[in-house]
């Protein structure tokens, strides 16, 4: 199956194919007709299964399809993080290269003066953090009583870090009269009551990965005394080819003193967590995609959603939370 037999418009396919992407993924599959159809859509899906480009590319064809001349806010993705709306817009600015539409992301942690400027200008589409969506709102920069096209991405994500009251508030903004596109990685019973309430007569697509990280990844595990973990990482870092890093601390505390650590040996490592930040959470992700940084150490929510390319090892320093 190719990418025009679902449907999508000659310029989607073509940013698809300029992309490099040739087939689509087994979600895109089964999501994007729906999406085209103007259902609403409930998605379980993980990152890594193609899950923005379902959702991304019929909402700019549905889009495309009923813009005015100039631009009005008539679509909106709301995501946990700083880190996933920023790629998420980056997505946007892929697939849509060859439409007249425009998009801009807000979140925290920056200046709002920039993403102020922007919604004067005008958007179509907006990607936002519930938490600088709900403070523009408030502050008279942003009018969601137009939108008639809403994703709301990482439900579960939200609710675990207690964003679901910002999320219903958000929600009482938009009219009803609108399609919704619902994705969470799992199904708790607050976020399928949650789907519940914001969902009509969905369709429902559940994509598990392609393969399990039994399927892809060789494990190991190390018992080492607390006082000797940052010296074993060291030494597994200096013993290993080069290549990129991953290394999961807990705490963010935690996290800055491996880097330290690591920094007193010789290995290049920089750290991304809710006290950094954004410009210096771009930078950092920037780097560690380019090669010019080794190792990214950061907290399992600052993580969420990170899409870096030729990742070599993933390294939990501590032991997850949740499983």
């Amino acid at each position: 199956m190719s990418f025009d037999s679902l449907g999508l418009a000659p310029d989607l396919v073509r940013a698809v194919a300029d992309a490099g992407y040739e087939q689509p993924t087994p979600i895109q599959r089964d999501a994007i007709p729906a999406a085209l159809d103007g259902r609403d859509l409930l998605g379980s899906a993980q990152t890594g299964t193609g899950k923005t480009a379902a959702f991304a590319l019929p909402l700019l064809q549905n889009l495309n399809d009923r813009v005015a001349q100039d631009p009005k806010l008539l679509a909106l993705v709301l995501t946990p993080t700083r880190e996933l709306a920023a790629q998420i817009g980056e997505s946007f600015e892929t697939y849509g290269r060859y439409l007249d539409l425009y998009h801009t992301v807000i979140f925290g942690g920056v200046s709002d003066k920039a993403q102020i400027k922007k919604l004067k200008e005008g958007v179509d589409v907006v990607v936002a953090t519930p938490g600088r969506l709900l403070d523009l709102m408030n502050r008279g920069h942003l009018d969601l009583a137009d939108v008639e096209l809403f994703v709301l991405d990482e439900a579960d994500r939200m609710l675990d870090m207690g964003f679901l009251p910002d999320v219903r508030r958000v929600v009482r903004a938009l009219t009803s009269r609108r399609q919704t596109l619902f994705f969470s990685a799992t199904m708790p019973d607050p976020i399928r009551a949650l789907a519940e309430t914001l969902l009509h007569d969905p369709v429902t697509v559940a994509v598990a990965r392609v393969a399990t990280p039994v399927d892809l990844v060789q494990q190991r595990i190390y018992f080492v005394d607390r006082g000797n973990k940052r010296r074993l990482l060291v030494e597994l870092l200096q013993g290993e080819a080069d290549g990129r890093t991953l290394v999961f601390s807990r705490t963010k505390h935690g996290a800055n003193r491996i880097v330290k650590e690591l920094g007193r040996a010789g290995l290049t490592a920089v750290a991304i967590h809710g006290n950094k930040s954004q410009s210096a959470r771009t930078r950092a992700l920037a780097g560690f995609r380019d090669g010019n940084i080794r190792v990214l150490v950061a907290t399992d929510l600052a993580a969420r959603g990170i899409d870096v390319e030729g990742i070599g090892h993933v390294i939990n320093f501590d032991l997850p939370n949740v499983p």
